[in-house]
């Protein structure tokens, strides 16, 4: 889990930086965001599994298509709404003591 957890961090920074930089674009860039929202909406569904995920991939689509919200870092906020926000832990190994009888 922490190995995915970070990984959706890295990712989440680097789609959140596309989407901004197509904002910089002129003339192009709106263009670009047609290409991109369905892309990004896609890559949220991918790295949140579950209803959360689903939300969140129209939350990115929206915000990506709309003119100017692309400067909303979405990828980023879902990262902490999972796991700083709601307070999703990393998995702790769990010891078992066993008594054997003979």
């Amino acid at each position: 889990m922490k190995n995915t957890k970070i990984s959706n961090l890295k990712k989440g920074l680097l789609f959140d930086a596309i989407g901004m930089v197509t904002m910089a674009i002129p003339v192009i860039g709106p263009f670009l965001d047609i290409l991109w929202a369905p892309y990004a909406a896609k890559k949220m569904s991918d790295m949140y599994s579950g209803e959360q995920g689903k939300i969140a991939s129209v939350v990115v689509f929206i915000e990506e298509i709309l003119p100017i919200s692309d400067i909303i870092p979405t990828f980023t906020l879902m990262w902490l709404y999972t796991y700083v926000w709601q307070g999703k832990k990393d998995p702790v190994p769990q010891t078992i003591e066993v008594e054997v009888v003979e």
